[in-house]
């Protein structure tokens, strides 16, 4: 929603500046305007399809709860390893095949600020003594959803926990149209 009001903002701003470039009285200001309230509306439409999409994939993760750890696991009869869950939440729903491990994922995704995380963003952690050892997806409100351990199952955990905020390495985007992670065909 964050990303929704600064984009039409900037949108105002910049309508605004050329308004003022423009000759005040010219016949074409009710069309301009007109025009200006559509493009403003597409921008409102992209931006709740994102919001969609997102809701659409965080929805899908948790559709996953309870699914076991499993070392090398990428789908829900076998059980899922972090990036094993990741990949198969972003092939499933996006159509988009992210690589397989958590340090290429991050790699192949945008870096944000941990201030900018939206549903469906990437949260990793230094879990194995390396950057990058550990994936999930973030879900809202500082919570994310992972395959955490053997002996554990896909669960939903608080980022502001000690073990987690200690081991935070990073948050990224996965952009919808990415050259890094492959479309499968």
């Amino acid at each position: 929603m964050r990303f929704l009001t600064l984009l039409v903002v900037l949108c105002t701003l910049l309508l605004a500046s050329l308004s003022h470039a423009a000759p005040v009285d010219t016949p074409d200001d009710g069309n301009r305007v007109r025009s200006d309230v559509g493009l403003l509306d597409r921008i409102g439409e992209v931006g709740n399809r994102v919001e969609a999409k997102a809701s659409q994939l965080v929805v899908g993760a948790l559709g996953f709860l309870g699914v076991p750890y499993r070392r090398g696991g990428n789908s829900a009869e076998t059980g899922f390893d972090c990036s094993g869950f990741v990949r198969a939440i972003y092939k499933q729903t996006e159509g988009l095949l992210l690589p397989r491990r958590a340090s290429e994922q991050a790699a192949a995704t945008e870096k944000i600020d941990k201030a900018d995380l939206k549903p469906g963003d990437l949260v990793f952690f230094n879990t194995m003594r390396r950057a990058f050892s550990h994936v999930g997806i973030y879900v809202g409100n500082g919570k994310f959803i992972h395959s955490p351990k053997p002996g554990g199952e896909v669960r939903v955990d608080d980022m502001g926990a000690s073990y987690w905020t200690r081991r935070f390495d990073g948050a990224r985007r996965v952009p919808s149209e990415s050259v890094n992670a492959t479309t499968e065909q």
